[in-house]
């Protein structure tokens, strides 16, 4: 089980950037070899999940239960484009290999095409490789005020998204929104906090479909995320 400290793994983290871009200049390993080495991190952690506990304060900042029972996506479809949590389910998107579980579809409606709208989103990323919380913006004192904002729009059925770059993810990473995040788009509703249940899902996202870091030094993150309708 990991621990952190929720104090500083925000700068342990930056810390941790620079010196695994240095690292990777000096890597042998083919880019092949890295991401057999990452399919097979992918694969432990359907097995095992994840539990990463605060060191201070003894909470549980993240539980991933396992195993992960992992379902083709014309089950998904089949089942309404829904996931059963109480199975442990998580859809395997084909030719992406991002695996999806959606906790809640939550309230409002889907985006409509030819329709724009920010969505805020809270969040927390474990690097599945590192065994360890990345980021996150989650309801804490260190984070709650790096509230990420997607400006998001549909059109022809496709959907793109940019972050707004005073946000946790988009000072980290940039403004380049990772593929993984905005699948879920396809199948949660927008909704506000109106008394109904905002959209969270969850993601396993190979460094493919993950943020630049991850896809530069080729690592697979979990993500716990939550999709809000924001001012437009």
């Amino acid at each position: 089980m990991a621990t952190v400290n929720l104090k500083s793994y925000l700068s342990a983290f930056l810390l941790a950037m620079s010196v695994a871009g240095l690292a990777s200049c000096d890597d042998e390993d083919t880019y092949a070899e890295l991401r057999k080495t990452e399919r097979a991190q992918i694969a432990n952690f359907l097995e095992k999940g994840a539990c990463v506990v605060d060191e201070e304060s003894g909470d549980t900042l993240l539980y991933v239960p396992a195993p992960i029972n992992v379902i083709s996506e014309a089950q998904f479809f089949e089942n309404d484009s829904t996931t059963s949590v109480a199975n442990n389910e998580y859809v395997l998107l084909s030719g992406s290999g991002v695996y999806m579980q959606i906790v809640r579809k939550g309230g409002g409606k889907q985006l409509e095409d030819n329709e724009s709208a920010t969505v805020v989103c809270r969040y927390t990323e474990f690097n599945i490789a590192g065994d360890s919380i990345q980021s996150s913006n989650d309801y804490t004192a260190t984070t709650e005020n790096y509230q990420q904002v997607m400006n998001v729009s549909k059109s022809y059925g496709t959907i793109t998204a940019t972050f707004d770059s005073k946000g946790m993810m988009g000072q980290l990473y940039g403004t380049k929104v990772p593929s993984a995040w905005i699948f879920p788009l396809q199948f949660v509703n927008l909704g506000r906090y109106d008394g109904n249940d905002i959209a969270l899902v969850r993601i396993i996202a190979p460094s493919t479909e993950g943020q630049d870091d991850a896809y530069s030094n080729v690592y697979p993150c979990f993500y716990e995320i939550t999709y809000m309708r924001g001012d437009r």
